[in-house]
């Protein structure tokens, strides 16, 4: 059987995911900031998070063939950013045309 990771490993990457999501909580409910640089620093959180997530939690260095794992996670981003940008086009010509 495979070795998952280590508790210690699964724990700290839930304290900084934890730490990473009431940060920007609390940026949000103190109104700390103008709207422009909380938007930043909730979407910087977010990739922090993402990528805490990725090591701690999915194992992306781990195994025989690590560069499969993350050309497999560009590509899903890719995918990802081609849909959500080509749905974000649509959407604001199809408000134009009506």
């Amino acid at each position: 059987m495979e070795n998952h990771g280590s508790l210690k490993a699964y724990t700290i990457g839930f304290i900084f995911s934890i730490i990473l999501t009431v940060i920007p909580l609390m940026l949000v409910l103190n109104h700390v900031f103008a709207k422009n640089i909380l938007l930043s620093s909730i979407l910087g959180m977010a990739v922090l998070q993402f990528f805490i997530q990725l090591f701690f939690f999915m194992h992306i260095k781990d195994g025989e063939k690590p560069r499969y794992n993350v050309m497999a996670l560009i590509l899903g981003i890719v995918f990802v950013i081609t849909i959500v940008a080509g749905s974000i086009w649509i959407m604001t010509f199809n408000s134009q045309v009506q």
